[in-house]
């Protein structure tokens, strides 16, 4: 079985697999492939593996914010990370990681268990790239019309719907910084919030209020997302009255959070944050020696969080310079003095 993206074909498998690798890099989007091209260029043995290719990045419609390629296809730019890798002869095969764990053979090694393979290959260090879900709304239209006035990232896309009007929803401290940075760009904001109070900041909240341009909708959930080929509006409904009514608005921003692989992360045994995501220290790496994560899922009191392609393709540099130096150590304890 072949997958395609734009153009750039890769099998489900690429050559035959080993049983061992310097390392595994679980995630094919800015972040596993950023960490697969510098492992490469350290010298490591690596392996990617994704269930998907491209990230989140292949769904964007648009990309303007990754410095020196501007106005990109978000597919493109996938199309060019995974080029760039393929360029190092990295082997990139399309699975699913069910489980990682410890080589009861060699305390040293960390194995991956596959969903389509027949055995589990083993690396001595692990870097896991695999992003957080994006939490929707699950109304009519979202999905069709993702990348056509949906978005769940205003730096990524808010630019694209400058003078225009815009809806954000949600109620945390993103719900209300996303709108305070539109308003900005649009020439109006509203922001639906289902409930009376927001779980923001006071000061961003304060912020809100008091400008012209944003116009707040408590007790108000959106009922369905209305348009043909693009965002037209929004069919709302309050909550208290059951009263409905539609907003003309060029695009609709969704903050209502992610979900990270919270359950994965405490299977393997990775300490979570609040919010499910891995803690991680400054270099990427876990409480678990030779497990690394970088990218949406990394947490913690040491991640700046700012989801970004840029910022994601810098952690994966990051982890892997960082795996490099572990394995390096590593290897230096086994050889005899």
């Amino acid at each position: 079985m072949m997958f395609k993206l734009k153009g750039f074909v890769l099998p489900r498998t690429a050559g035959v697999l080993k049983d061992r690798y310097d390392v595994i890099i679980v995630g094919a989007g800015a972040a596993g492939l950023s960490a697969a091209l510098y492992a490469a260029r350290y010298g490591l043995d690596a392996l990617v593996v994704s269930k998907t290719l491209g990230g989140t990045i292949s769904i964007a419609p648009l990309v303007d914010d990754y410095l020196g390629i501007p106005d990109t296809p978000g597919s493109e730019l996938a199309d060019k990370f995974i080029k760039h890798v393929r360029k190092y002869n990295v082997p990139i095969i399309v699975d699913v990681v069910v489980d990682v764990y410890k080589s009861p053979q060699d305390q040293t090694l960390w194995c991956v268990k596959l969903l389509n393979q027949a055995r589990d290959i083993c690396a001595y260090a692990i870097i896991l790239a695999v992003g957080s879900e994006r939490r929707k709304l699950g109304v009519p239209g979202e999905e069709e019309l993702i990348g056509r006035g949906v978005s769940y990232c205003a730096t990524c896309d808010g630019p694209f719907f400058r003078d225009k009007v815009v809806a954000v929803v949600g109620g945390g401290n993103s719900a209300l910084i996303s709108a305070l940075y539109l308003s900005k760009l649009a020439s109006k904001v509203y922001l639906i919030h289902r409930r009376e109070s927001f779980r923001a900041f006071p000061i961003y909240v304060e912020a809100a209020k008091s400008n012209p341009k944003i116009e707040i909708l408590t007790n108000t959930v959106v009922k369905e997302i209305l348009g043909k080929d693009r965002v037209e509006g929004l069919r709302l409904v309050n909550t208290l009255t059951g009263e409905e009514k539609i907003i003309s608005v060029d695009g609709v921003f969704i903050e209502i959070g992610s979900n990270p692989p919270a359950e994965f992360f405490k299977k393997i045994g990775i300490e979570v944050d609040e919010e499910g995501r891995a803690k991680v220290n400054i270099d990427m790496s876990t409480n678990l020696p030779g497990i690394f994560v970088a990218g949406d899922a990394a947490g913690g009191p040491f991640k700046y969080k700012f989801d970004q392609i840029i910022t994601a393709a810098a952690e994966g540099a990051i982890a892997a310079d960082a795996a490099a130096k572990y394995i390096i150590q590593l290897k230096s304890k086994q050889q005899p003095s």
